[in-house]
C-alpha cells in the first residue's frame, strides 16, 4: 500500500534539504576537482574520460552507486600547447589557441607570412586568387572595428558615435560576408580549400561581444592548423597586412590524434524502496567545448546535479521512487548521449515520473516551462509550492507551454513523451561571455545562485518520489503554426550520431 506524507513530514524534510545545502555545502570542492583539476571535458579526448571516471569514484565516496555506460565512438584527440609569437616587425606573444580537433604543427611549429582571405570577384577568380595563399597562414574572419561590446559605446559614446559605429561594422559586415560568399565555399569548405591550396594554417576570430572573449569550436582542415586569437590581436595582424608590412607569426599548436575513442554517460542511482521500477531523473550534460574548462556549460549543472543527489542520499536515502541522475557525453554535438540513454533504455524511459534538466549558466532558476504537457501544473504547481518561498519568488511558470525542441538534454526526453523539465536560469551575460568561450572559467561561477539550484532541485526530485500519484503524459493540442500555416507536431525521438567525426 502506497504511503501518504504529511505536510509536516515533507516541512521536515525540505528543511533538513535547506540546512545540508547551506551548512555542509560541497559545491566549492566539487567545483575545483572538475574544473581545475579534470579541466575541458570535450567528446572523445583523453580529458572527457577522466571526468566520468572521477564523477563515478565521486559518487561512490558518497556511498552512491554509479557506472558509465559506453553509446557509441568519437574521433579521438587531445590538445597539446598552443603558443604563437608574432616575429615580425617586431616581437609580441600572442593570445591564441589552436580549435579543437585541429592538426599538429608538432613541436618545432610552423613560421610563415599572414595574409588576409583574398578577394575575388566570384568563385572563379578564387580558384585563380587561391594561389596566393601557398605557404602563408591565411585569416578568414571580419577584423572587428572594436572590441568593446555595445553596451559599453551605450553607456560611454555620443548617440551620433554609436550610430555611426554601428553602420560602420554593418557596411564592414556586408563587405566581408560578400568576399566570402564570393569564394563559392561555406565556412566548412573554404578552410580545406585554402589547405589543399598550400597555406600552412588557417586563422580565425569568433568574437563573442565581450570584452576579450572569443567563441571557441571545431577545425575543418585536415592536416594544417586552424589557430583562433583574440579580437585585440586578430586586429593587429589585420592592419599589419592590410598596411602592407607583411607580419610573420610562429604557431606551436600541438596535438594528437588518438583514432577511435568510445563514448560514455556516466549514470548514478539512489533505488527506490517501494517503486524501485520508476524513476525521478536528474539531468545534465557532462561534456564541454574545451576553449576553457566549461564552467558554466555545463559545469555548474553538472555540480547542481551532484550535490543534489549527494544531499538526498544523506537526508533521504530510501526515497519511494529510484532517484537517477545522468551526465551526458556528446551535448553539444547533438544531444547524443541523452537521446543515446533513451533509445537504449525504454523500459526505464516508460517508466519516469519527471526529469529536471539545468544547463543554461551560473544563475539562480527564473523559468519552468511544462513543456506541453496538459497537466503539468497539476504536480509541478504542487512540488514547487513545497520549496522555499525565498526560491520560488524568483520563478516564473508556464503551464502548460510548448514541447522543447533542441537546445538542451530534456529535450530528447521531451520527444519520448517523458514529462521532462529544463530549470532555465539567469543570464549572467551566459551568451556572450561565458557560452562557448575562452573565459567559462570557475571565477565565473556565483556560487550563491548555484546553492539555490541545488536547493530546488533537491526538493522537487524528493517531492516528484514521494508523489502518491504518476504524473499525467497527456499532451496539449499544438496549434497551426503562424509562420508556415501548417499543423505543428510534436518533437519525434532521435538516435545519437553513434560514431561522430570517423569516416564510415
Amino acid at each position: 500500500m502506497t504511503s501518504v506524507i504529511s505536510a509536516q513530514d515533507k516541512q521536515q524534510m525540505v528543511k533538513k534539504i535547506v540546512e545540508e545545502a547551506e551548512e555542509n555545502s560541497q559545491l566549492e570542492q566539487i567545483a575545483h576537482e572538475l574544473l581545475d583539476v579534470v579541466g575541458p571535458r570535450l567528446v572523445g579526448t583523453p580529458q572527457m574520460k577522466n571526468a566520468h571516471d572521477w564523477a563515478v569514484e565521486k559518487y561512490k565516496s558518497w556511498d552512491i552507486s554509479a557506472r558509465n555506460e559506453e553509446w557509441g565512438k568519437w574521433k579521438g584527440w587531445e590538445r597539446g600547447i598552443t603558443h604563437v609569437d608574432l616575429v615580425t616587425p617586431r616581437i609580441q606573444s600572442l593570445e591564441a589557441r589552436q580549435l579543437a580537433w585541429s592538426p599538429s604543427t608538432g613541436e618545432e611549429g610552423v613560421t610563415a607570412e599572414v595574409m588576409i582571405l583574398p578577394e575575388a570577384k566570384d568563385s572563379l577568380d578564387f580558384v585563380e586568387k587561391l594561389k596566393s595563399v601557398k605557404g602563408k597562414f591565411v585569416m578568414i574572419s571580419m577584423s572587428q572595428p572594436t572590441g568593446r561590446p555595445d553596451d559599453n559605446w551605450q553607456e560611454w559614446a555620443t548617440e551620433d558615435s554609436f550610430t555611426k559605429l554601428k553602420k560602420d561594422r554593418d557596411s564592414l559586415n556586408d563587405l566581408w560576408n560578400t568576399r566570402i560568399r564570393n569564394t563559392g565555399l561555406d565556412r566548412r569548405e573554404l578552410p580545406k580549400a585554402l589547405e589543399n591550396a598550400g597555406a600552412v594554417g588557417v586563422i580565425t576570430s569568433n568574437w563573442s561581444r565581450g570584452f576579450g572573449v572569443n567563441k571557441v569550436f571545431s577545425a575543418y582542415t585536415e592536416e594544417v592548423p586552424t589557430i583562433d586569437i583574440s579580437l585585440e590581436d586578430y586586429g593587429l595582424l589585420y592592419r599589419l597586412a592590410e598596411y602592407g608590412d607583411k607580419p610573420e607569426i610562429k604557431v606551436v599548436a600541438q596535438s594528437s590524434d588518438l583514432g577511435e575513442m568510445p563514448t560514455f554517460n556516466t549514470i548514478a542511482e539512489i533505488k527506490g524502496s517501494e517503486k524501485p521500477e520508476e524513476y525521478v531523473i536528474l539531468s545534465a550534460h557532462f561534456d564541454s567545448w574545451d576553449g576553457a574548462t566549461g564552467a558554466t556549460d555545463n559545469g555548474t549543472g553538472t555540480m547542481v546535479m551532484m550535490e543534489a543527489m549527494r544531499i538526498l542520499k544523506r537526508i533521504y536515502p530510501n526515497p519511494k521512487r529510484t532517484i537517477l541522475v545522468g551526465h551526458w557525453g556528446s551535448e553539444e554535438q547533438g544531444l547524443n548521449g541523452s537521446r543515446a540513454f533513451v533509445k537504449d533504455h525504454p523500459e526505464i524511459v516508460e517508466n519516469v515520473q519527471a526529469l529536471f534538466n539545468q544547463d543554461n549558466g551560473t544563475g539562480r532558476v527564473v523559468n519552468i516551462s511544462g513543456n506541453g504537457f496538459l497537466h503539468s501544473y497539476d504536480y509541478l504547481g504542487d512540488w514547487l509550492y513545497e520549496v522555499p518561498e525565498e526560491i520560488t519568488s524568483h520563478i516564473d511558470t508556464n503551464f502548460p507551454g510548448t514541447p522543447g525542441r533542441g537546445g538542451s538534454d530534456y529535450a530528447s526526453f521531451v520527444a519520448a513523451g517523458v514529462p521532462a523539465f529544463n530549470l532555465s536560469s539567469l543570464s549572467w551575460d551566459y551568451w556572450n561571455y561565458t557560452w562557448h568561450t575562452n573565459r567559462d572559467t570557475y571565477d565565473k561561477i556565483v556560487f550563491d545562485d548555484v546553492r539555490n539550484n541545488v536547493i530546488l532541485t533537491a526538493v522537487l526530485a524528493y517531492m516528484a518520489s514521494e508523489d502518491p500519484e504518476r504524473t499525467s503524459r497527456e499532451k496539449i493540442k499544438l496549434p497551426v503554426s503562424k509562420r508556415t500555416g501548417e499543423q505543428m507536431t510534436w518533437p519525434e525521438a532521435r538516435d545519437a550520431e553513434r560514431a561522430g567525426m570517423l569516416e564510415e
